[in-house]
């Protein structure tokens, strides 16, 4: 049996998700259908991260196991070539040990979320959130800090969350503005079901000046999802990069 490592990038657009469901076409299916093309068995992959509906990666891993071993460019070039024209793109394969586990082996995920702060629509930027009115960067960075640590993050997730805890530790959530264009990153080890998209909803809110930055703070002691801000839309959250020891 020979395991391999995937980097993936794709567009969140046509999909319900990463993983498979019975609902609609979703990346984990694509990428195994490609995979049994190769390889001419049923196979599995397995993601790091269950990206919901809409959301994109620029750098999502899995793992792969094949009763055969290929070259790694063998394998990452004849799934892309199994893939079209749905928009997923094996970036890299790597052949590793039967130890590594794409999710488990994880010890670190990066989001990136892209607000684009203008009043003309977007002709050019689909994957974003636009925001036509102005958005104090500062205020929402002011905002952030309070959610940063070790939390409960009930406020932050989603009702049907299937997480035994809702404790999390965001080792950091960062809001930057080139332009345009705002940034929010965040990273840590794991996420609750939609927890950064509610953090930037949130954070949105504290940008219009409808809330404070401390009100950020007294969201997150209320550990009531209703005293979350609205939910971030889906179009401007990536996927960026999952860490490995």
């Amino acid at each position: 049996m020979a395991r391999y490592k995937l980097v993936i990038e794709y567009d969140g657009g046509p999909f319900v998700g990463w993983q498979r469901q019975d609902n609609g076409p979703s990346v984990q299916a694509a990428l195994e259908e490609a995979a049994q093309k190769l390889c001419g068995t049923p196979t599995r992959i397995f993601g790091a991260g269950r990206t919901d509906t809409g959301v994109h990666a620029t750098g999502q891993v899995a793992h792969v196991d094949f009763a055969r071993e290929w070259p790694a460019d063998t394998v990452r070039d004849a799934i892309n070539a199994h893939l079209r024209p749905a928009p997923v793109a094996v970036l890299s394969a790597e052949r590793v040990s039967a130890a590594f586990d794409a999710r488990h082996s994880a010890v670190r995920r990066h989001y990136r979320y892209l607000i684009v702060n203008r009043r003309p629509p977007l002709a050019l930027e689909r994957h974003a959130w636009q925001v036509p009115a102005p958005l104090d960067a500062a205020a929402m960075q002011a905002g952030a800090g309070h959610l940063v640590g070790r939390h409960d993050f009930t406020t932050f997730r989603a009702a049907q969350c299937q997480a035994k805890s809702p404790v999390r530790t965001l080792d950091a959530l960062t809001v930057s503005r080139s332009g345009e264009r705002i940034e929010v990153e965040a990273r840590a080890r794991s996420f609750l079901h939609n927890q950064v998209r509610s953090m930037v909803g949130t954070l949105v809110e504290v940008g219009l000046g409808r809330w404070s930055p401390g009100d950020v703070g007294e969201a997150l002691a209320a550990r009531r999802r209703d005293a979350c801000g609205p939910v971030a839309p889906a179009a401007g959250l990536f996927l960026e990069r999952v860490d490995y020891e």
